[in-house]
């Protein structure tokens, strides 16, 4: 049981670091795509602020889906349990 246990929190760090990551990076990609569109059509920071608006509304709403999921999927493992056991305590 201690290795199940070690695995999950170890999984739960690595999906910790990989929403961080695209919460933080790909806004900041996405931002440096749209400052060189903007430069090279010499507009003002039009690109740069749509694009990373869009990214960061996108991660941000996929963070918020996959935890629903995972949240989902526990709820029914748990459901499951219950049923064949009883409550979990």
């Amino acid at each position: 049981m201690q290795q199940a246990e070690a695995r999950e929190l170890k999984q739960g760090f690595g999906d910790a670091f990989a929403a961080a990551f695209e919460l933080a990076v790909t806004p900041a990609i996405f931002g440096v795509l749209g400052w060189l569109l903007d430069r090279t059509l010499g507009t003002t920071p039009v690109f740069t602020i749509a694009f990373v608006l869009v990214t960061v509304s996108y991660a941000a709403w996929k963070v918020a889906r996959d935890y629903r999921v995972k949240l989902d999927r526990e709820a029914a493992e748990r459901r499951e349990a219950w049923q064949a056991r009883g409550p979990l305590v």
